[in-house]
């Protein structure tokens, strides 16, 4: 071939490949999109971690940590991986176990502002480290799934073979209790991890205290779960109170690591009582508890002494006709220890009202018709406290400084998106605050920012970037995601949702839609965080071609006390209302194919599966849900009785919400998956709904994953995704 032929073609070709081959992007996978997946990780956008040190931001990495500069931003190196695996080794006179050297340095801490050392805990140690002179000064055993630490005592509560135990700065081990076990359960989250409860023991500001509960569940009836895996298969019975059945007991003990002696608090009888929301005053002598009766109506924030137990009374009383629910404890001023805030839904929203220790309301520091999500801290220095709330918008998370003077807001972020997200294990915010309360770390997405992280300093108006964050999907056909409102079916509540398109979306086509759903309390689905906080499956579905739809309806969270309980005693009623507003505006589109619509949901949102498909046959032609509610009468005291009162008080509303009577209206295709051993919602629900198919003679497909719980664990995750998708791509393509 002439060579200069040869170069005119291959000139044409550079020129209209990228219009052909080389503009085509990558297509994901369920590898890349689900958690659990081989490459998730690498497809959500990059993270950095950091902690304070005082008013010193530390940005820890992999292997090393360093000192931010306010000013200039610039990192200085202050400790590393090698230094500390040193400074071990000289420790221990020159040989250490494999196990105790440190592979990570991502979840150091720095307990102490006014000494540089390092909390570093890596199982089976936790040592403090020197940096400046690069040694261990500090080291203690670490080898318990439940530990709870002190910085101010060093001391550490944990919990082994069932029974509580405190081992002091110095190694020593005390025993608090004998009798633990499967039915006495002692330092440990009870009530279900209801009511903002996630442990079971609470350190005393000086540390030289422990309060702790102890469970007795012993007159709670087990729930026979089987364990597959012996030779023969084995019970492994599950203590599990049902609503309107026999609950647990619970009781506050305190431990005196001084005079190693334990006392209970007088309390009075623990039947049908919940304790919640621990927490100790600023001078360690009282305990400050929101308890509540069963029916969960009536709270009471009581006081204890903690040195006799004794009752000191009652403080603060609050009463909802339909259920009052307290989620976070207390919090006194650090600069006046007669002084605190409550916070409360008392008006219809979350806000914060400053109370003294006699329980008299001094004032309303925040009012309005949004809700305070968390109180994340004080600046003392300017008399302020500051919140994450959701005043900018009922999807955003943003981050507010309040004087209490006031209660004047300003806000600290860019008024977009969705903030502070940097979680405790509590839920909470607090560690993204400098000790003084001057500064704090935003780490925050928008629907099309994936992640940034900014350093906001109080009184400024200006706020420094630390990091961004690429687009971890840029090489892919991602799909269009869109956020908008509809009216609920009361024709005056804005309904948020969220719409994902097909990659190559054509306006002028009829696409399969499905409609993704939870629907229940303490949940919601659509946030102005990436992408609307579409889940990653929704994506692989757009890929394939269906439309995907997500609506938040009444009941969800974070919209106040009137949004929240409409749904009051019968629970899956008003939400298919609104849910149906939604199928009507999906019909109203143009490129809805009305006659291939789907559901899918999880828990709360199987539930909501079946409830559509059943209530509505002749609308949905296929739905897949997983570890579905079918009665509440089996689901949990806590949850169920708080939304539905009891199978005594409320039986219309629990034979109206049943999805047994049900079972005879399926019609289209109904994949139930259920995990085999799940104690969140036990097989009974689904195993009971299809023995009333089977009297109905309808057809129900079952599937279930042996040995998991409400929630498939790494690949199962992976291959329960693949069989959800299958199933539309079978039934509704």
């Amino acid at each position: 071939m002439n060579k200069h032929f040869s170069h005119f073609l291959l000139t044409l070709l550079a020129f209209t490949l990228p219009l052909s081959i080389m503009a085509q992007k990558k297509t994901f996978t369920l590898e890349d999109l689900n958690y659990g997946g081989m490459n998730y990780r690498s497809m959500t956008p990059e993270n950095q971690t950091y902690a304070w040190w005082g008013d010193v931001l530390i940005h820890n990495t992999r292997n090393t940590c360093y000192s931010i500069d306010p000013k200039t931003l610039e990192e200085t190196q202050i400790l590393s991986i090698e230094e500390v695996n040193t400074a071990l080794k000289e420790d221990a006179g020159g040989t250490v176990p494999l196990n105790e050297l440190f592979v990570y340095l991502g979840s150091a801490s720095f307990p102490y502002p006014d000494q540089p050392l390092a909390l570093l805990e890596n199982p089976p140690i936790r040592v403090l480290y020197d940096w400046k002179d690069k040694k261990v000064v500090w080291k203690q055993e670490y080898s318990y799934d439940i530990s709870d630490w002190s910085p101010a005592s060093r001391a550490q509560a944990f919990v082994s073979n069932d029974n509580l135990f405190v081992m002091d700065a110095e190694g020593e081990t005390h025993q608090l209790s004998t009798d633990g076990s499967r039915e006495i359960v002692y330092g440990q989250s009870v009530h279900r991890d209801e009511f903002g409860i996630y442990k079971g023991t609470f350190w005393s500001p000086d540390g030289q205290k422990l309060a702790f509960y102890r469970m007795d569940q012993s007159m709670v009836s087990d729930y026979p779960q089987v364990n597959l895996s012996t030779r023969i298969a084995t019970e492994e019975p599950d203590k599990y109170p049902m609503a309107g059945e026999t609950s647990h007991k619970v009781t506050v003990g305190v431990y005196d690591l001084a005079s190693d002696k334990t006392i209970y608090l007088k309390a009075g009888d623990p039947t049908d009582r919940y304790f919640t929301n621990i927490q100790w005053s600023p001078d360690a002598k009282r305990i400050y508890i929101q308890e509540l009766n069963r029916d969960q109506t009536d709270i009471e924030l009581t006081v204890y002494d903690a040195v006799t137990g004794d009752k000191e009374g009652v403080i603060y009383r609050e009463h909802n006709d339909k259920y009052a629910e307290p989620l976070t404890p207390i919090t006194f001023l650090p600069w006046d220890d007669q002084k605190f805030i409550l916070q409360s839904q008392k008006d219809g929203y979350n806000h914060l009202y400053l109370m003294d220790v006699k329980g008299r309301e001094i004032k309303q520091i925040t009012k309005g018709p949004w809700v305070v999500l968390d109180l994340i801290g004080f600046c003392k220095k300017r008399g302020s406290v500051i919140i994450l709330s959701t005043e900018a918008n009922p999807i955003q998370n943003n981050l507010y400084e309040v004087k209490l003077s006031n209660g004047k807001r300003t806000l600290l972020d860019n008024g977009k998106g969705c903030h502070a997200n940097t979680y405790q294990p509590d839920g909470k915010h607090s560690s993204i605050l400098s000790a003084s309360g001057t500064a704090l770390y935003d780490n925050y997405s928008e629907p099309d920012v994936p992640r940034n992280i900014e350093l906001i300093t109080l009184g400024k108006d200006k706020r420094e970037r630390l990091f961004t964050a690429e687009d971890p999907w840029k090489d892919y056909d991602a799909p269009e995601f869109s956020c908008g409102t509809i009216k609920a079916a009361d024709n005056a509540t804005d309904l948020y949702y969220r719409m994902v398109k097909p990659i190559d979306f054509d306006p002028t086509k009829k696409y399969p839609t499905v409609i993704y759903v939870y629907g229940g309390p303490h949940s919601r689905n659509v946030e102005a965080r990436w992408h609307y906080s579409s889940r990653g499956w929704e994506t692989y579905m757009a890929q394939k071609g269906y439309l995907l739809f997500i609506l938040d309806n009444r009941g969800s969270c974070d919209r106040g006390l009137e949004f929240e309980q409409a749904t009051f005693r019968q629970l899956g009623q008003l939400e298919m209302a609104d849910q149906m507003k939604g199928v009507e505006f999906l019909k109203q589109q143009p490129y809805v194919d009305a006659d291939r619509i789907g559901v899918h949901g999880w828990s709360y949102g199987g539930f909501m599966t079946i409830s559509l498909m059943t209530n509505h046959p002749d609308v949905f032609k296929v739905g897949v849900a997983g570890g579905p509610v079918i009665d509440w009468q089996w689901y949990e005291v806590m949850y169920g009785e708080r939304y539905m009162d009891t199978p005594q008080t409320n039986p219309e509303g629990y034979e109206k919400t049943s999805l047994l009577r049900q079972a005879k209206n399926l019609k289209g295709h109904l994949q139930i998956i259920q995990g085999l051993n799940d104690k969140t919602v036990v097989p009974q629900h689904c195993l009971r709904f299809i023995d009333e198919c089977i009297k109905a003679g309808t057809h129900p497909d079952f599937f279930v994953y042996p040995g998991e719980p409400h929630n498939m664990r790494g690949r199962k995750s992976v291959h329960l995704h693949e069989r959800i998708t299958q199933y539309f791509e079978d039934h509704l393509k």
